[in-house]
């Protein structure tokens, strides 16, 4: 991996960040918490400069959550109504969703980022609930700025010590999927229960 990384940065310099990021937020099976670390620790060994990576690395999780956007909103809920009843996705479920979304939308933006396989979906389900795109940049820039420097910061204060992170993650990813699916029932259940007919 930091081979890869370090050949990818020597080739394309800042701009090699912007695109890993780009595809590694639209869904191609990139450990991109370990990229920003490795960021990071590129910065400690004065390969890279703080602000212009922090900034490429904000750019290609912006670029890569708003296409994410763009692809839901073009071709998300027709493909839904086509071909949801099919795996019981029906309508009724889709209007429930954008409710919830409205409730809970920008913690799913921001927080979406820290938890992996979450924020591959967060822009997507945000379109097809037809989320307004001002609000949606807004959380999910935020939460794109959080946690690239996060990652990057941590990666550089960790030096030669940046491996680590990875192996945490690996071993605890698990936990932080479980957890945040639990929050997302319990806050869901509430608001159903709040909003049934008495």
């Amino acid at each position: 991996m930091a081979h890869h990384v370090q050949s990818l940065i020597e080739h394309y310099g800042y701009f090699g960040i912007i695109l890993i990021l780009v595809g590694g937020i639209v869904g191609l099976p990139l450990p991109d918490e370990i990229f920003l670390t490795y960021v990071g620790y590129s910065v400690y060994r004065e390969t890279l400069s703080h602000f212009p990576a922090l900034i490429s690395a904000v750019v290609g999780a912006a670029g890569g959550i708003t296409l994410s956007y763009y692809i839901g909103y073009r071709f998300g809920l027709p493909l839904l109504r086509k071909y949801g009843p099919k795996i019981h996705i029906t309508e009724q479920k889709i209007d429930v969703t954008k409710k919830l979304f409205a409730k809970i939308g920008p913690i799913l933006l921001v927080v979406g980022y820290f938890i992996p396989g979450v924020r591959h979906l967060t822009a997507y389900i945000a379109a097809i609930n037809n989320y307004p795109f001002k609000k949606f940049a807004f959380f999910a820039y935020t939460g794109a700025i959080i946690w690239t420097f996060t990652f990057i910061t941590l990666g550089e204060v960790l030096g030669e010590e940046w491996r680590y992170v990875g192996l945490y993650l690996s071993r605890y990813s698990m936990y932080l999927i479980a957890l945040f699916i639990i929050i997302i029932l319990i806050v869901y259940f509430i608001f159903k229960k709040r909003n049934s007919p008495k």
